[in-house]
């Protein structure tokens, strides 16, 4: 069952329509965990630092302690846009950092970036409103499909029945496609409002400039034209292939190869299952428990197997997880 993923009002003039979002699609990506093959442990990531940065002469240097040299000059303070150079990766992992003392970079020249902190973000992050106002009606033969990003529902709460049914109705019949701005997290959006038959959809859109201008795209052809016997051709083929847009009849063939190769993989062989142990356990008992809970199901399978025959001796059938 679907869960909104946002409530609040949807404006029509003086008219407001208490909503909620729901998302109109659901992925069906096939999602793998990884693990470690010789062990059989999770790969986990963490947050680390990196190797230590070279000193930067727009930094003030921290003190390495001892005297001072006389007539020493001491360095300009860091200017406002504070910079910081990059270096190579470090070959080994440095220490975890907690999850406070991150910030985040914005990359201004190549290895040079300002730093921002995450309590700066947050005190400009736009206003948390739940009004969709609707700000204009355009025709949808407009909008180029390049424009939509994300698909959502937008239904009713109770009570709000009929002033739903009027906007639905009303664009139904004007043809219009309703323009709208909303925040949604802490991103504010332009939306893409409509009727689609018997429910309002709501389409989230890329602004202007976000879309990736031609000049940035190589191999673009221009001053060509088609040879017009090439034309008759090509309008005799798309008539050949021309038929009703039917969405039920197209399939993720990759995507059901990956799900019978599992399928088959789990009835030869079984499913092994993972013990979800504390990551950074400061001792080997919570490893040693979940070792043995492991063995104890590991046991426990093989002797229910045995009576039918259904499995080689010494294979392992565990509960899968994940």
């Amino acid at each position: 069952m679907a869960r909104a993923i946002w409530s609040g009002t949807l404006s029509f003039g003086l008219v407001s329509i208490p909503v909620r979002l729901f998302p109109a699609t659901a992925p069906r990506d096939v999602r793998f965990h990884q693990f470690d093959r010789d062990t059989g442990r999770r790969i986990r990531y963490r947050r680390v630092a990196g190797e230590a940065p070279a000193p930067d002469p727009f930094l003030r240097q921290p003190s390495q302690g001892g005297d001072e040299v006389p007539g020493a000059s001491e360095p300009d303070a860091a200017p406002f846009d504070r910079t910081l150079q990059e270096t190579a990766a470090s070959t080994s992992p440095g220490p975890e950092v907690p999850f406070e003392d991150v910030v985040k970079g914005f990359e201004v020249d190549p290895g040079r970036f300002v730093m921002v902190g995450r309590d700066e973000l947050e005190a400009i992050e736009p206003e948390r409103s739940h009004t969709v106002e609707i700000e204009h009606f355009v025709s949808l033969a407009e909008i180029d499909p390049i424009h939509f990003d994300r698909s959502y529902y937008v239904a009713p709460q109770r009570g709000a029945e009929r002033p739903y049914a009027l906007l639905l109705e009303a664009m139904r019949r004007a043809g219009r496609v309703a323009i709208a701005r909303f925040v949604l997290r802490t991103k504010q959006h332009l939306a893409a409002i409509r009727a689609l038959d018997d429910v309002i959809v709501l389409e989230t859109l890329f602004y202007a400039d976000e879309i990736r201008e031609l000049k940035e795209v190589d191999g673009i052809p221009t001053g060509v034209t088609a040879d017009d016997r090439e034309l008759d051709l090509a309008d005799k083929l798309i008539g050949i292939l021309e038929t009703s847009w039917d969405p039920s009849s197209y399939r993720d063939e990759y995507r059901q190869r990956v799900l019978d190769l599992i399928e088959a993989r789990a009835q030869s062989e079984g499913s092994i299952a993972v013990a979800e142990g504390a990551p950074e356990a400061r001792s080997r008992l919570p490893e040693l428990l979940a070792a043995l809970r492991a063995s104890v199901e590991q046991a426990q399978e093989q002797t229910k197997a045995e009576p039918d025959h259904k499995q080689s001796s010494g294979r392992r059938s565990r509960r899968r997880t994940g």
